[in-house]
């Protein structure tokens, strides 16, 4: 087993090996991890064995502890079809004996939520257990399998009858800027917060991923947008990044009308439409509001996990 640490020389290999994994996403291509690479301290991994690259790990390094990766709503380990449950052992023991004789304190690690493997790729959740690891964050997401899905709820169907009734469309989206600016009004009002992405980080993604990332505004005129949901698109799901509307739209249904038009439409080939989570503090505080409306549409529960190795045991 050898242990590369990621430069750009290795581009093409990397996103190569992520085109062709079991549970890689557009996420984890260079040019996605890469668009904030200012705020993190790159630290990713290849790993080969027999000089065959087996693996990857997106990462970074902060205060002697390897984070897989916090710029990211999911990470872990990237595995392909010939990658092996006892190569993914090997690649955790040689991973923890690497990092103690460097000194590194923990690894915090983000596993890649099984709807989107797009064949099954749970070894590295047995190799945590081998190694201890704690489950140190639980977010729960709101997920439809869109080819069984549950009906809705009456109060999800009132607020798209109601959206049709005021003569509210939605459509497929190019200039972002309408859209972010009820976004980051909406989080700074609620939450004295702002979009994890700014506009201009947005557009850049938009550009490099045209395939993956769309938005779709709702409104009654073409000048007019009262709404939006920003859709990250993978193989198997139609994940939810953002979603927001003014006063007049949350009151006329504007929501319930673009959340329905991604399942029914835009999305329905889908095998998974996953809502985004409704948790803060690492898991701990449940938003019942929120997940309450998401659940009108009949999602339900996908978690999103975090296990810390501490190397100091």
């Amino acid at each position: 087993m050898k242990i590369k640490l990621y430069s750009s020389e290795y581009k093409d290999a990397w996103d190569k090996f992520v085109r062709d994994s079991k549970n890689g996403t557009f996420l984890f291509y260079r040019d996605f991890i890469e668009y904030h690479a200012g705020h993190f301290r790159d630290y990713s991994l290849m790993f080969y064995l027999n000089d065959v690259l087996v693996a990857l790990m997106p990462g970074h390094m902060e205060d002697r502890i390897f984070y897989s990766h916090k710029g990211l709503t999911y990470g872990g380990l990237i595995t392909g079809d010939k990658t092996t449950a006892a190569d993914v052992l090997s690649i955790f023991e040689y991973l923890t004996t690497t990092f103690r004789h460097q000194g590194i304190r923990k690894i915090v690690y983000k596993a890649v939520p099984h709807i989107y493997h797009i064949r099954p790729a749970e070894e590295d959740l047995y190799a945590l257990f081998r190694h201890k690891a704690i489950l140190t964050s639980c977010n729960i997401s709101s997920t439809l399998l869109l080819p069984d899905r549950t009906k809705y709820s009456d109060l999800r169907k009132r607020g798209v009858k109601k959206a049709l009734k005021n003569n509210l469309a939605v459509k497929k989206a190019t200039d972002y800027s309408g859209f972010w600016q009820i976004l980051s009004r909406n989080l700074k009002d609620k939450y004295e917060t702002e979009p994890v992405h700014s506009l201009a980080e947005i557009d850049y993604l938009k550009s490099k991923f045209p395939r993956n990332i769309h938005l779709f505004t709702v409104g009654n005129t073409d000048s007019n947008i009262i709404g939006g949901c920003l859709v990250f698109e993978t193989e198997r799901v139609a994940h939810v990044q953002y979603v927001a509307a003014t006063e007049e739209g949350k009151k006329l249904g504007a929501i319930d009308l673009v959340v329905d038009h991604i399942i029914n439409t835009a999305f329905a080939h889908k095998t998974y439409f996953d809502y985004g989570t409704s948790t803060e503090n690492g898991g701990w505080h449940l938003n019942e509001n929120l997940i309450h409306q998401k659940e009108g549409f009949g999602a339900r529960g996908t978690v999103y996990n975090i296990y810390t190795i501490d190397l100091s045991i």
